[in-house]
């Protein structure tokens, strides 16, 4: 279920962008990126709906995924 990422409070959003761009299998390429440029460019796609805020039923987690992902899953119109 596609969760709204404005309606997340603030400091919660942002733990969980932290969380996500922290997980390990997250690569940023040979320069080391900063974690406030990271979340600060997942933010970026949250707002222009190319990044998705997504809570799985069956795992009841919450992660974030492209919106391309989603629909090609089937998941997303």
């Amino acid at each position: 279920m596609q969760i709204p990422w404005n309606q997340i409070p603030a400091d919660t959003l942002g733990n969980l962008l932290e969380e996500f761009v922290t997980r390990d299998g997250t690569d940023y390429g040979a320069e080391e990126v900063p974690l406030t440029t990271r979340v600060a460019q997942v933010r970026r796609q949250l707002e222009r709906g190319e990044a998705v805020i997504w809570f799985d039923d069956a795992t009841e987690s919450v992660s974030v995924f492209s919106r391309r992902e989603l629909i090609e899953r089937g998941l997303l119109d």
